[in-house]
């Protein structure tokens, strides 16, 4: 395995990556164009499978300690509940819910335990590829390395530079979000989703005790909550597009690219952060083991399946029709029958 080798970016999916080379004997360079981690958090799920890789690396008990086991999916019609979803099937699972830079906090943590650093406020300027390796171009100084993961996010300096096309969409319209503390908000450990006329929603996720990320399908996400809601402290808010895209292979050569460097989707499912991490891993194991051919298609494969997961929400929730109906009757029915609430929050923990 080469021991000279690059990740650009040290959000969840570089972390990860630079966690899981580490403990294979592996450290890696990491560069990050910021100065420092992030204080915002955009995503805020962990999966089961994603918390599995954590584990592996040193960071999920951490993690564990910090998060909120969510409780249960409440679906609201207006203001009105309709049904629930446990999100606690009574096989050990769960659903975790923790802002990503605490997250990203803790895999650094991780990676230092390792002897890892991360050399913050520096950018990847150039990448070329040839018989010898991978020429990069650091804070304007050259240098060499064996392998490179662009983990650098939508906007990925590293798929540039392989000239890579990011296929898909940018959705109309604006979304956002404002994340709030809450004294008093009664569901402090569900996932509260309220379907709204015209096909919007409004989402209530908890980040911490007392703190909770309000989304919706508007420029502003708190006056589009249909109950109300005392907030102590706004600390976040802003508006965004959503991007459905992904390239057409994750890498070329020496330089591979994971997260959203590679793929981009609603966040409907919650399925970003984790897709992340989990190409992460994968890439990692598979350097370690010489088989890193596979990568691409293996990663594509799953990126699409996830972006159709998320579009197929995405379009059976957020439209005011009979999909939606039909959704909220099956919804409904399993909350009257417990074993089927199971199976489909089984399904869901488990994709």
């Amino acid at each position: 395995m080469p021991d000279e080798v690059l990740i650009v970016g040290a959000g969840p999916t570089g972390l990860t990556a630079a966690v899981e080379l580490a403990r294979r004997g592996v450290l890696p360079r990491v560069i990050e164009r910021r100065d420092a981690l992030s204080p915002l958090s955009r995503a805020v799920g962990l999966l089961p499978a994603s918390m599995e890789i954590l584990e592996a690396g040193g960071a999920a008990a951490a993690i564990r300690a910090e998060a909120v086991a969510l409780r249960r999916a409440v679906f609201h019609r207006g203001a009105r509940p309709v049904a629930t979803l446990p999100l606690r099937p009574g096989d050990g699972r769960r659903l975790l819910a923790l802002p990503q830079d605490r997250t990203e906090a803790h895999l650094l943590a991780a990676f230092e335990r390792r002897g890892g650093r991360v050399e913050f406020g520096r950018a990847l300027e150039a990448l070329e590829q040839d018989a010898d390796g991978v020429r990069v171009v650091i804070g304007g100084r050259q240098g060499r390395v064996a392998r490179v993961l662009g983990a650098d996010g939508a906007h990925s300096t590293v798929r540039a530079a392989l000239g890579l096309p990011f296929d898909g969409l940018t959705l109309d319209g604006d979304w956002s979000i404002a994340d709030v503390d809450s004294p008093d908000w009664p569901l402090p450990e569900d996932f509260a989703i309220y379907l709204l006329p015209g096909g919007d929603a409004c989402i209530v996720v908890p980040l911490a005790a007392g703190r909770y990320r309000v989304i919706a399908t508007g420029p502003e996400a708190l006056p589009m909550l249909p109950v109300p809601m005392t907030v102590a402290r706004l600390r976040r808010a802003g508006a965004f597009r959503i991007m459905v895209r992904q390239v057409p292979e994750y890498g070329r050569g020496a330089v591979q690219l994971a997260g959203d460097a590679a793929h981009v989707h609603s966040p409907v499912g919650g399925r970003g952060m984790n897709l992340g991490i989990a190409d992460a891993a994968d890439w990692a194991a598979r350097l370690d083991e010489g088989r890193l051919e596979g990568y691409s298609a293996a990663r594509h494969a799953a990126g699409r399946a996830t972006i159709r997961l998320s579009e197929f929400g995405r379009r059976t929730l957020l439209t005011d029709g009979p999909r939606r109906r039909a959704a909220l009757a099956v919804l409904a029915l399993a909350d009257l029958v417990p074993a089927l609430g199971r199976r489909i929050a089984g399904r869901i923990l488990a994709s």
